[in-house]
C-alpha cells in the first residue's frame, strides 16, 4: 500500500512547492547533456513555449524571461517526481549538517545551463528522438566551429588525434555577417596537407553535434584576419598524468576517464615515485592530480619540473598539489586567515561535542559562484561566472604576475552546507589562475572540475586547461 501510494502522491505532485522544471540554452549539446541524465533515470521531459516566470537559478529569486533557442521541460506530474525534485532543489534540505558527503548538487549548477523553477504546472510537449544529420557547405578554403561546450572540446580532440591542424580565435570577430566568440576553432586548407582532412572535419561535426560554417577568405567583416597573430595554432598536446600511492586514486581515475571514454585522446600514466627518473621531454602537458604527495617540493623534483616548464612544457595541478605547491616559489600562495582567535580559551572544548566541533570549519561540497575572466583561454566557452564545488576551504591570494582567471569575491555561496568560517574566508581569492613561466605555463585549480564525472560544466574548462592554455 505505501509503495502504491508513493508512487500515487508522485503522479499527483503532492507536496511539491514547484510543478515544472525548465532548463534553456542558446547550446543545443548542453541540453542534449540534461535530457541523456534524465533519460537514464527513468524521467520523462519535453519542452515548452512562450514565456515564463520563475525561480532564477544564477540570480536567485524570482524572475520573468523568453526562453532561449532550446529549452527542456520537465514535471513534478510523473512517478519519479521525488527525484526530479532532489535533482532540480535550488536549495538542499539538510535534516544534520553533519554529514559525511556533498551537500549541494543541483543540476543547473552542474550542468551550468539556466534554469527556472515555476510554481505553476504547464503543458509539456514530448518530442521523439531522431537522428539528424549536420548539413556542412562544402568550401575548398575551411570551415568556423563554435567553441561553447563540451562537445567542442570533444571535436578539438578528434580532429588533433586524426592529424588535423587547428586554429582558434583569440579575440571575437564577425564574418559574412555572422558573429563568432573566443576560442571559435578554425580550420584552413592552407595548413592542412591531409588529402582526407575535410572528411575527418565532417566526420566529426556530426559525430558531436556541431554545425562548421564554410569560409571562402581568411579576411573578415571585422576583428582579426585568420593570419594575424590573434588567430593561434593549436599544437596537439602530449598529455601524461601523475598517479601512484601519494596521489588520490579517485582523481587520477577521473582524468584517466575524461581522455580514454570522453574524449578518446591518448594519455600516458607517470608513477610519482618514477618523477625524478621520467624524460619529461616526450610529454608538453604533464597533470598532477589532488593527493599527499611526498616529493612534490622536494628541491630535485620541484627543479625539474621548474625547468620542464621554462622549456615549454605545461603543468596541470589541482586541489592539494596546488596547495602543497603554494608552499615553494610557483607564484601563488595559500591565503591565510588572519583573523583566527589565538587565545588559550579557545582551546577550551567539550568530549561530548566533538562530533560537532568541525562543523564551523567545514565544507561538505557546497557550490559556490566564480567570476571568471572569460578573455582568457582557460574559460572559452563560458559566460562570465562559473559554479564551483567546493571541498575544502583552500583559496589563493591573486598572483602578482599570472593571471587569475576565476575569484571569488563576496557575496558568492550559492547552495549547500558551509560552515559560518568558512564562508568568512572564502572571498577575495583565486581559485582558477594561470602562471607563465619561461616559455611554458602552469595551470592552477584549486577545485576539482571532473569531480566524480558529474559536475558536467567543468569538463570544458579542463579541456580548456589542456588544450588551449599557452598555445
Amino acid at each position: 500500500d505505501e509503495f502504491k501510494k508513493f508512487f500515487d502522491d508522485n503522479r499527483n505532485a503532492k507536496n511539491a512547492e514547484y510543478k515544472t522544471y525548465v532548463v534553456t540554452s542558446n547550446d543545443e549539446n548542453k541540453i542534449n547533456s540534461v535530457k541523456e541524465l534524465l533519460n537514464k533515470n527513468g524521467i520523462e521531459s519535453g519542452t515548452i513555449n512562450g514565456k515564463i516566470k520563475g525561480y532564477n537559478y544564477f540570480i536567485g529569486k524570482e524572475d520573468e524571461t523568453e526562453l532561449m533557442k532550446f529549452n527542456l521541460a520537465v514535471s513534478m506530474y510523473q512517478p519519479r517526481s521525488v527525484l526530479v525534485k532532489i535533482l532540480f532543489e535550488p536549495q538542499s534540505k539538510l535534516s544534520d549538517s553533519a554529514t559525511y558527503d556533498i551537500t549541494a548538487w543541483s543540476i543547473p549548477y552542474a550542468y551550468g545551463v539556466q534554469a527556472y523553477a515555476l510554481k505553476d504546472k504547464k503543458e509539456i510537449s514530448v518530442s521523439l528522438v531522431s537522428n539528424k544529420t549536420i548539413a556542412t557547405n562544402a568550401s575548398t578554403y575551411g570551415y568556423l566551429i563554435p567553441y561553447s561546450s563540451l562537445n567542442s572540446a570533444k571535436t578539438l580532440a578528434f580532429l588533433l588525434k586524426n592529424g588535423v591542424k587547428v586554429r582558434y580565435a583569440d579575440k571575437p570577430f564577425s564574418y559574412n555577417k555572422k558573429n563568432y566568440n573566443r576560442g571559435t576553432l578554425i580550420i584552413l586548407k592552407t595548413s592542412n596537407n591531409k588529402n582526407n582532412w575535410n572528411d575527418l572535419l565532417k566526420e566529426a561535426v556530426q559525430k558531436f553535434n556541431l554545425q562548421a560554417d564554410a569560409v571562402e577568405t581568411g579576411f573578415v567583416d571585422k576583428g582579426a584576419d585568420f593570419g594575424s597573430p590573434d588567430v593561434h595554432s593549436i599544437t596537439a598536446p602530449k598529455v601524461a598524468v601523475v598517479t601512484g600511492e601519494t596521489v588520490s586514486s579517485t582523481d587520477a581515475g577521473e582524468i584517466w576517464n575524461l581522455f580514454d571514454a570522453v574524449l578518446d585522446y591518448p594519455i600516458t600514466l607517470i608513477n610519482a615515485n618514477d618523477l625524478q627518473r621520467v624524460n619529461l621531454k616526450n610529454f608538453n602537458v604533464l597533470i598532477i592530480p589532488d593527493g599527499n604527495y611526498r616529493s612534490l617540493n622536494d628541491k630535485p623534483i620541484s627543479d625539474k619540473l621548474k625547468d620542464y616548464v621554462k622549456a615549454g612544457g605545461k603543468l596541470i595541478a589541482l586541489q592539494n598539489a596546488v596547495a602543497i605547491m603554494s608552499a615553494d616559489d610557483w607564484g601563488i600562495k595559500l591565503k591565510t586567515d588572519k583573523e583566527e582567535d589565538k587565545s588559550d580559551y579557545g582551546l577550551l572544548k567539550k568530549y561530548g561535542d566533538h562530533d560537532r566541533e568541525y562543523l564551523p570549519n567545514s565544507i561538505p561540497g557546497a557550490i559556490y559562484k566564480v567570476e571568471l575572466d572569460n578573455t582568457h583561454p582557460l574559460a572559452f566557452g563560458y559566460p562570465d561566472f562559473y559554479y564551483t564545488l567546493k571541498q575544502d576551504a583552500n583559496i589563493y591570494e591573486f598572483m602578482k604576475e599570472g593571471w587569475n582567471v576565476g575569484v571569488l569575491k563576496k557575496d558568492n555561496y550559492t547552495a549547500g552546507f558551509s560552515g559560518y568560517k568558512v564562508k568568512n574566508k572564502l572571498k577575495d581569492g583565486l581559485l582558477f589562475g594561470v602562471e607563465e613561466m619561461g616559455s611554458g605555463s602552469v595551470v592552477f585549480m584549486a577545485d576539482n572540475p571532473l569531480f566524480r564525472l558529474f559536475w558536467e560544466n567543468g569538463k570544458l574548462l579542463f579541456c580548456n586547461a589542456v588544450f588551449l592554455v599557452g598555445q
